[in-house]
């Protein structure tokens, strides 16, 4: 006997309560909805509906992934930012909703400016620099992070989204590519933002962390080293070189790094420096600009 709609749903619903998953009603729904491909509003028209074996074999193994909280972006592949949908996979972090606290942020400061370049340093997934170069469609860039595998997902979704003719993604630790030593004009004073959401968790915080995070993503897109900070003075150091006069460089931050991040910016000769907070009012961005 096949089952249908509700009767998985009700049964996912119910399996992930018990494994203590925060959102579990919604989350059997979302993995109901990527293994049938029904709508929400398919679903209360045709509840009734039975579901072909396979599938429903498809999601009750997918509801045992996520009852050991195996985050759902990593079993459907699939996340949205800004409107956007990315693909993502374990190498990854998720991108979350607090970050396009960020790309609103490089986008009013962007607003006004022709032919922007770009440099997303610690881009993972792409979503940050794609989601600019979506929104501003005279814009280039390039993305640099040290892992391949990252890389490979970022340049998968620059084709999904069709801008891969506007981008360059680059293997770096840092500024360690040749790319930024060359002397072409492919370093100094290039480009209009440098933006970055780097590894800012302290090393001792991330067992503390919720276990999605913690036993999931990535354990180099999280950890900042001891104090956290480790990225943000490394950047800031040499963000200056890749700047254009009046060029901005852009951070996402932890909740309680706002003043030491900003103080690092003004202490490297940035002006108009500045933090601005998520929806939850909490410190999200860092931001400064370069003389000029």
């Amino acid at each position: 006997m096949m089952d249908s709609l509700q009767i998985l749903l009700e049964e996912g619903k119910e399996f992930l309560e018990k494994a203590g998953i925060e959102e579990a009603g919604l989350d059997a729904w979302l993995l109901l909805e990527y293994t049938t491909g029904r709508s929400r509003a398919y679903y209360f028209a045709h509840r009734e509906e039975t579901v072909k074996k396979e599938v429903a074999e498809t999601y009750r193994k997918l509801v045992r992934e996520r009852a050991l909280h195996i985050p759902l972006q990593h079993l459907t592949h699939q996340a949205f930012f800004m409107g956007y949908e990315f693909y993502v996979n374990e190498h990854v972090l998720i991108p979350r909703q607090d970050t396009e606290t960020l790309v609103e942020s490089a986008l009013n400061v962007l607003k006004n400016r022709e032919h922007p370049k770009i440099l997303d340093m610690c881009t993972g997934s792409g979503c940050i620099l794609l989601s600019l170069l979506m929104e501003k469609k005279d814009g280039t860039g390039a993305g640099a992070d040290l892992s391949e595998e990252a890389l490979k997902v970022a340049k998968r979704n620059a084709r999904s989204l069709g801008v891969e003719d506007r981008t360059v993604f680059l293997k770096s630790n840092l500024f360690s590519n040749e790319y930024f030593s060359k002397k072409d004009g492919k370093s100094s004073g290039e480009y209009d933002i440098l933006i970055s959401n780097p590894p800012y968790i302290r090393t001792a915080d991330i067992e503390d962390l919720m276990e999605e995070v913690k036993f999931h993503d990535p354990r180099m897109a999280l950890d900042g080293f001891e104090d956290g900070l480790y990225f943000y003075r490394e950047i800031t150091a040499r963000a200056g070189e890749f700047l254009k006069s009046g060029g901005w460089l852009m951070y996402e931050i932890g909740f309680d790094q706002g003043k030491v991040v900003q103080e690092l910016l003004h202490k490297a000769g940035f002006i108009n420096t500045g933090i601005v907070q998520d929806l939850c009012g909490l410190d999200r961005v860092v931001l400064g600009q370069k003389v000029g």
